[in-house]
């Protein structure tokens, strides 16, 4: 990458340092420097950059770390000719202009000068960019285009689209859209939306017409210049005999009117054909009517020159060449040979190799196979000869059948964790072609799309297709299938309320239990909305005890064990992983509001091994993963088991690992209470920075998290713990601790910890016994209430209450850091060393380190 800045060695691991999210005192730590001079290497990094702040310099730090490359297609292989007028045109173009649409008919060479252009313009933009080529995207999957092209990935709740406007608001980029004449609405609409919300990111798009965006700048290209650069042009691609022949090259440029596509397809023709041939094809067959009007749009200048080789085909040349126009993204062997079921696979092969000596396909080798592709312009006359004939439903049927065969294939392959993916990503364009292309019998192959797009993380996309097949279900059972995998696959994204939406609707439209029971489900489970005062269980049908109604039940009275024991039971006896895995949650919720905090961990602990038997790519399966893994650490914490936690937290067997904030919560909660301060505010900040960036979605479990964060500022002194308390207020969206069931027993935790831990640093405050008193409410949720109580015992212990042993007997609970908390405190009151030494080895035993090291430092003054 061009334009980069020269920075000493010293700045560069400033610069990986803050790619981290790390403070100037955490990089001087890492790096065994002063502050100061952090300080200083990042002002002259700022200054370097250009860059206005240390935000800025932080993502263009995660940049460098990424390798900030161009993406652009891979050019041909042949040389470049001409265009130095219109190259310089489009240069200053883009210097001044944020969208450039380069126009010109199909075939001028619109491609192979953005290309050029792109090239030479990056190093103007240090955030990259990319070449996107739009030839195989059919309309509602431009931005899936894009976003491939620059690397970005769907990063669950916010859509694919957030992801990808995160990344372009980042800094300078360039995107070149090529191809963009069959999806000009989809195009313009992203465009428009690039404009506005990502002002240092500029498009450069090729097209047959303009885009129709407000600010557009277009540059018309022309064919190439008869005299110079049409001629060079056929010279550079034909053998040196033909080379020499200054007439042949000018009255076949001239037929030809430059255009550059027709004068390489008529170049390649040259050895068959010979001088002579070339100029009685041209003068018997084509007639070039370059920039006409006419209906058939795509067509204006080659439908000729394409006309031309067609006609120089033989009958079993053409009936090929017309077949594979069916073809959206390139076809392989067996592909070209399904749509051909009357040609055998040899004459197929010997047919496909004929069509590329002759231009009219382009062969590449992936992984030891051969992949051949068309030119949009050539496939599209294709197609158009294949309608024309009254070929094309017959073909069409074929292509729906390969389509189907192959993604059977895939999903088999997928099943025996064998490789599939990088076969998919090539056929992907073709199964959604096939798919939309039908009316009819297109169900299965929806649902297998749907499937295998879900299996490759792009879970709204998948959500789509399982929508489309409902829409061609021919009874209330497959209608619940698809209704509820479409429901799975927005749970993934952490989209309750849609998923909720869903259940509703095939509740509805069908009468379906199931449906209706988990529906009431996901209404208490995942946050889908705020629940009415009986939680739904007026939804569910009184006479019925499926299990899923009688799951139901249990989430919909959430706080009583019984219902959650009958769920569990019929769950067990019924033998359905998934279904035993819901009713082990619902039932590890209500032995935990029930104080029973160990029994809750066992429960976590069975859901975790069904979990690792379960398929990671069906959307049922994987709603109940990640919830197992959330639930497996929340209780792990809940029981002071914290080496388990910090093992969970680093775990990357989770579908949804890498998400910037969902798996974050975890890691804050068991690194702030094992003291890895550091770890700690990392996973803090990414928490943070994640969630406000998709829009702040109400996530009302991670207020916790932010309550941990505070505590670690306050622990290590950076003045941060009541940003953070704050924060946890904002991610709650309420005013008050109080208010939020999820944060009131983590707000009191950390209150009384931070108090105890400023009165040992013999700051005296007036609300030191309104956080004793804080850390005994009674509170709605059990996860933290054993840490609240804790706390707060050893608080009044500390402040000599009258009371205090009351207190400690109060505080006793199911969880080891409570246990060694109780006996630090009891050490505090009695005066006793006995007590605090047994606490610094229960500290040890759970790797609390910094609880581990205070109680030492009491010892020390024994």
């Amino acid at each position: 990458m061009t334009g980069a800045p020269e920075v000493s060695a010293r700045e560069a691991e400033v610069l990986a340092a803050l790619a981290g999210g790390r403070s100037n005192a955490q990089i001087a730590r890492q790096l065994h420097i002063s502050v100061r001079t952090v300080e200083s290497h990042v002002s002259s990094l700022l200054r370097k950059y250009g860059v206005s702040d240390r935000h800025e310099l932080a993502g263009l730090a995660e940049l460098t770390q990424e390798s900030r490359e161009f993406t652009t297609l891979a050019g041909p292989g042949t040389t470049f000719v001409g265009r130095e007028h219109e190259q310089t045109e489009l240069l200053a173009a883009l210097e001044t202009n944020r969208l450039v649409s380069l126009l010109g008919p199909g075939g001028v060479g619109k491609t192979r000068l953005a290309l050029r252009v792109a090239v030479e313009a990056a190093g103007n933009y240090p955030y990259g960019g990319a070449v996107v080529d739009l030839v195989p995207v059919r309309p509602g999957f431009v931005v899936a285009a894009v976003a491939e092209a620059l690397g970005v990935r769907e990063q669950p709740p916010h859509t694919l689209l957030d992801a990808l406007f995160a990344r372009l608001q980042r800094g300078r980029t360039l995107l070149v859209l090529d191809n963009c004449e069959h999806l000009v609405l989809d195009v313009g609409d992203l465009v428009a939306r690039i404009l506005a919300q990502a002002p240092q990111t500029a498009v450069l798009v090729t097209s047959r017409e303009r885009i129709g965006v407000t600010g557009e700048r277009s540059v018309q290209l022309a064919p190439l210049a008869l005299g110079s650069e049409a001629e060079q042009l056929f010279r550079d691609r034909v053998a040196p005999e033909f080379a020499a022949d200054d007439e042949v090259a000018a009255q076949l440029c001239a037929g030809l009117d430059g255009v550059p596509l027709a004068i390489e397809l008529a170049a390649a023709r040259a050895d068959s054909l010979g001088p002579d041939g070339l100029l009685a094809a041209l003068d018997d067959r084509l007639r070039l009517a370059a920039g006409g009007r006419g209906p058939n749009e795509r067509h204006h200048s080659l439908a000729q020159v394409i006309g031309w080789s067609y006609d120089l085909l033989d009958d079993a040349e053409r009936a090929l060449f017309r077949r594979l126009g069916v073809f959206v993204g390139g076809f392989d062997l067996s592909a070209a040979e399904a749509i051909s079921p009357a040609s055998s696979r040899g004459e197929v092969s010997d047919l496909l190799g004929r069509l590329t000596d002759k231009s009219l396909l382009h062969r590449t080798q992936l992984a030891g196979t051969s992949r051949w592709r068309m030119l949009e312009t050539v496939r599209a006359y294709a197609l158009d000869e294949l309608k024309g004939r009254g070929e094309y439903d017959a073909v069409a049927v074929l292509h729906l059948a390969w389509a189907d065969s192959t993604a059977a294939r895939l999903e088999e392959r997928l099943e025996h964790h064998e490789d599939w993916q990088s076969e998919f990503d090539q056929v992907t364009a073709d199964l959604r072609a096939a798919v939309s292309r039908s009316d009819t019998d297109v169900r299965r192959l929806a649902r297998r799309l749907a499937h295998l797009t879900f299996a490759r993380k792009r879970f709204v996309e998948a959500r789509e297709h399982y929508l489309t097949a409902a829409a061609h279900a021919s009874d209330a059972t497959q209608l619940y299938d698809d209704l509820r995998d479409a429901a799975d696959a927005a749970l993934a994204v952490s989209d309750g309320a849609h998923a909720y939406q869903l259940m509703m609707r095939s509740a509805a439209e069908n009468n379906h239990q199931d449906a209706l029971a988990y529906a009431v489900t996901i209404l208490n489970r995942y946050e889908a909305m705020p629940p009415p005062p009986d939680h739904g269980a007026s939804l569910l049908p009184k006479d019925v005890d499926t299990v899923p109604v009688l799951i139901a039940r249990a989430w919909a009275s959430r706080q009583e064990v019984g219902p959650a024991e009958a769920a569990l039971d019929a769950a067990r006896k019924a033998g359905d992983p998934l279904d035993l895995m819901n009713a082990l949650d619902a039932y590890g919720v209500a032995v935990a509001s029930a104080g029973r905090l160990n029994d809750a961990r066992r429960s976590a602990e069975e859901r975790l091994e069904l979990a690792a038997t379960l398929p990671d790519h069906e959307p049922r399966a994987v709603a109940e993963i990640t919830d197992a893994f959330h639930v497996a650490s929340t209780t792990a914490v809940s029981v002071g088991d914290l080496p388990e936690a910090v093992r969970l937290a680093r775990l990357t067997d989770d579908p949804v690992h890498g998400h910037p904030y969902i798996t974050a919560p975890r890691k804050i909660r068991a690194f702030a209470l094992s003291g890895l301060f550091d770890e700690a505010v990392q996973a803090a900040d990414v928490m943070w920075n994640g969630w406000t960036t998709a829009g702040r979605p109400p996530r009302s479990w991670m207020a916790s998290a932010a309550s941990c964060a505070a505590l670690t500022h306050g622990l290590l002194g950076t003045g941060q713990d009541a940003v953070w308390q704050g924060r946890a207020l904002q991610i709650a969206q309420v005013s008050t601790a109080a208010d939020s069931p999820g944060l009131m027993a983590s707000a009191a935790f950390v209150d009384a910890r931070l108090a105890l831990h400023r009165l040992d640093s013999g700051q005296l405050s007036a609300t030191l016994a309104r956080s004793v008193e804080q850390a005994f409410e009674e509170f709605p949720e059990p996860w933290w209430a054993p840490y609240a109580w804790a706390s707060g015992a050893e608080l009044a212990a500390a402040l000599r209450y009258p009371d205090a042993e009351q207190y400690l007997q109060r505080a006793v609970s199911e969880n080891a850091w409570s246990d060694a908390v109780l006996l630090r405190a009891r050490g505090r009151l009695t005066g006793e060393r006995a007590p605090l030494e047994q606490a610094a080895e229960q500290f040890e035993r759970i790797g609390a380190q910094f609880e581990h090291a205070d109680t030492l430092r009491l010892l020390s003054h024994r």
